[in-house]
């Protein structure tokens, strides 16, 4: 009975404890967050989010507002589904969330020094300006043009042989590819046997690719609460370190083989030999930057490390999203004929059929641009904005601590009634200035329209955004103009003549089964086409 006694005796104390943390908590700190749903101990709100995180997200703004907060393991979270807000946190209080959120994945695979998720900070300034001029930026973008029409023409010449054989072509394999050889080719230049042009290592680099991005951005349990952290209970830590060995190794190889390659250079030259001028790819010049000594590179610790990670980075980076985004056009353009039939007498009026589509045609095919902005709005590859606080802020009524995630629902946001008319049907239209009006029709997508951010805002907008808009346009393009595309029915598709719009779950949105289509050659395109 004692013993009775003295066990109620302390689950009172201890009830007691709990309930004063509670409401001292309620007291000084939940009355600055937005409301937020009920949370268990531990997990938090783990167990109101599925693997498709932007769409949870969306049901919850439903219940909760366009501003709430949840409480992911120990980590306080705030989710953003409205362009105002998006607005007042990325724009007016940018600096404040100038950090983007990371995670474990992300600092093993990456070396903790990706350009994409950094701190915000000199060794940020540095890559990031290096990467921008050296690689993504306007001009140099047109100075790597002969690689991507070499890489279209390669892709069309496939596609025809495989019309001209009656075969299909899995899209959701090709157009990774693709990017992968483009990217590949610019950051490491001709002498790249070990990736850009070895099929066998390039389909190995596509694969781990995207299980890198879908591991960025899954919620790891473990990355939110300290009592987590060595169970590994949802088994994230074999697939991480699984994926960063591969990456790894592939890397490596590329890193080393030009290492090799410049030494050997060297010794041609200190020899007396004449050899062909070294190339100065994206890697030669980092390279170059390793090894001197009075450059700003010493400043801030640049290693080769550093080299792996922006390699690793870019093609992660830049390889998925953009091949996302053109298989999501075709599969919208296969799903809507009339809009499809419309991009082809636009590319028919202005580049005919003697010869193909190209990038510098792209400006002169507004209808073609309005069709990629849309789907950017419906389908953005990265679908939300993801950055934590690194100051405590004040935004309206709310007062959010510093280490605060942030997720700025863009998928959501895009899809919102209070900003696009029929929001939930792919309409160009709405982005061309006789019929969307002057509320869409003049929205670009660099950042500057809160109601549609697909590549992000600010100083951490995705340096990408030259190349993809170059690559996109004017490969989707060509594909409509040079072929019609018969989707092969999968055993999950409910009709054989759409296209299922179903996402992957991960930081970017892939489809979530394979573009499988039969190219039908609408001209003879092997006469054309240079070999």
């Amino acid at each position: 009975m004692a013993l009775e006694l003295v066990l109620l005796f302390v689950m009172g104390i201890i009830s007691l404890l709990i309930f004063t943390r509670r409401v001292l908590f309620h007291t000084h700190r939940v009355q600055h967050l937005p409301p937020s749903p009920f949370a268990f101990p531990i997990i938090g709100h783990f167990h109101l989010l599925s693997p498709l995180i932007h769409r949870s997200f969306q049901s919850l703004s439903l219940r909760f507002g366009p501003i709430f907060s949840l409480r992911l393991g120990s980590v306080p979270c705030i989710v953003v589904t409205s362009a105002e807000l998006a607005k007042e946190f990325l724009k007016t209080h940018e600096l404040s969330f100038v950090s983007r959120v990371h995670n474990t994945a992300i600092e093993r695979i990456t070396y903790d020094s990706s350009l994409a998720f950094s701190p915000y900070g000199a060794y940020w300034k540095f890559i990031k300006k290096v990467t921008v001029n050296e690689l993504l930026s306007s001009r140099s973008v047109s100075k790597f043009h002969s690689i991507r029409a070499d890489e279209y023409s390669r892709l069309l010449r496939l596609f025809a042989e495989r019309a001209k054989s009656c075969l299909a072509v899995n899209l959701s394999e090709e157009l990774p590819r693709l990017c992968h050889n483009v990217i590949g080719q610019m950051m490491l230049g001709k002498y790249s046997t070990a990736v850009a042009s070895n099929t066998e290592r390039a389909e190995e680099a596509r694969l781990v690719v995207r299980e890198a991005t879908r591991i960025f951005g899954e919620l790891n349990l473990c990355d939110f609460n300290m009592v987590c952290k060595k169970l590994d209970l949802q088994g994230f830590g074999k697939r991480i370190e699984d994926t960063h060995v591969k990456f790894d190794e592939l890397v490596e190889k590329v890193v080393n083989e030009r290492e090799q390659l410049r030494i050997k250079n060297n010794n041609k030259i200190k020899g007396g030999e004449e050899d062909e001028k070294e190339v100065k790819d994206f890697l030669s010049i980092l390279l170059d930057m390793l090894e001197d000594e009075s450059s700003e590179s010493v400043e801030v610790g640049f290693s080769r490390v550093h080299i792996k990670a922006v390699i690793t980075d870019l093609f992660t980076a830049s390889t998925d999203t953009t091949a996302i985004a053109m298989e999501w056009a075709l599969a919208e353009l296969i799903n809507h004929p009339t809009v499809l039939e419309k991009a082809r007498e636009e590319i028919d009026s202005v580049v005919g059929n003697g010869r193909i589509v190209e990038e510098s045609d792209c400006p002169s095919l507004p209808y073609i641009q309005a069709i990629i902005k849309e789907t950017f709005r419906l389908h953005p590859p990265v679908p939300m904005v993801a950055r934590i606080s690194v100051e405590d802020c004040k935004v309206g009524k709310y007062v959010i601590p510093k280490n605060t995630m942030l997720f700025v629902n863009n998928w959501a946001i895009g899809r919102d009634p209070k900003n696009w008319e029929k929001p939930l049907e792919f309409w160009p239209e709405r982005f061309l200035e006789h019929i969307g009006g002057a509320q869409t029709s003049g929205m670009d997508v660099r950042g500057q329209h809160f109601q549609y951010l697909p590549f992000g805002t600010g100083r951490r907008i995705c340096p990408g955004i030259n190349l993809t808009m170059k690559m996109v346009p004017s490969l989707v393009a060509a594909m409509i103009q040079c072929f019609d595309w018969k989707v092969i029915p999968s055993k999950k598709m409910n009709n054989d003549d759409v296209v299922q719009m179903d996402e992957k779950p991960g930081l970017t949105t892939p489809r979530a089964h394979d573009l499988v289509c039969s190219p039908v050659a609408r001209f003879n395109l092997l006469n054309i086409l240079k070999p």
